[in-house]
């Protein structure tokens, strides 16, 4: 199907922007493994962060929106894609979806305007992306939750000022027995250990949270206690998008320069050569 008019609009101007403001400082950021911080209110002046939603200063737009500016900002920087992912997708949603009005009031425009940076906190040292293994505990004490343990690979990490994060608070009732928290960046007993150098991915910021009897409040939960589980298997069901559509970038980044090269005969018979007939049927499509 063709892309509307809003769509192409979107499209255009994240594809300006990246052209414009991107491409030409980039290279510094991904040599010394620094976040582009300074791109972050341009993002939000352009209506990037939390896209899809409605109110809150969100920009409304549709899903296929959403996809063509991850495709978009994967062109000029992996890591700055992950920025806007993470803080729309995994951040900004569960919170629209999942908050109390208290929580939405208190974040979402913060988080849309750019002033607020927010960060996802799912992995484990001990377990990968598995949330049914983790070790991470929030202890029920009065109207507070006590957390321990900690989170790594995550993503935002170093600028954030909000957290969303999961942790067992019962641990005999398996997947039942996870929570989902919103954890504030200044509360006590809650700190970051710098992330490993990466080969990839150098712009994208990324640290390891701590929690040391990190003490946050009833209301910080995201959701009622114990669906933490199903709250962030669904969250994570919309980051897919912008993963798919930093595919398709690859994809027309790899394409764009062999479209025309051969004649439809030599095309053909690469196709046959191949086990892979669909991979070169995707190189010879235009983007």
């Amino acid at each position: 199907a063709s892309l509307t008019d809003e769509e192409r609009m979107v499209q255009d101007s994240v594809a300006r922007f990246v052209d414009d403001a991107v491409l030409p400082i980039i290279r510094p950021h991904f040599e010394n493994h620094t976040f582009p911080r300074e791109l972050v209110g341009e993002l939000a002046a352009l209506g990037l962060l939390g896209s899809s939603l409605e109110g809150y200063g969100c920009a409304g737009m549709n899903a296929v929106s959403y996809g063509l500016i991850c495709q978009e900002l994967e062109r000029g920087d992996s890591g700055l894609r992950s920025f806007c992912s993470v803080q729309g997708s995994l951040v900004m949603w569960p919170i629209n979806e999942y908050g109390s009005e208290e929580q939405k009031r208190e974040y979402l425009p913060k988080l849309a305007s750019g002033e607020m940076i927010g960060s996802f906190g799912l992995t484990e040292p001990d377990f990968g992306s598995n949330p049914g293994g983790m070790l991470t505990t929030a202890r029920k004490e009065g109207d507070e939750y006590v957390l321990n343990g900690r989170k790594c690979f995550i993503t935002n990490a170093n600028h954030a000022g909000v957290f969303i994060v999961t942790a067992v608070t019962d641990r005999s009732l398996g997947s039942k027995g996870i929570s989902a928290f919103v954890v504030p960046r200044d509360i006590e007993g809650f700190s970051l250990e710098p992330g490993e150098t990466k080969l990839g991915m150098r712009g994208s910021d990324w640290a390891s949270l701590v929690f040391q009897d990190a003490r946050i409040p009833r209301s910080h939960l995201l959701g009622p206690a114990g669906e933490g589980f199903s709250t962030f298997m669904k969250t994570l069901e919309g980051g897919r998008i912008s993963i798919a559509a930093a595919g398709a970038n690859v994809w027309a980044t790899i394409a764009r320069p062999t479209i025309g090269l051969g004649t439809d005969g030599q095309f053909l018979e690469m196709q046959r050569s191949t086990t892979s007939g669909t991979a070169w049927a995707l190189l010879a499509t235009p983007a």
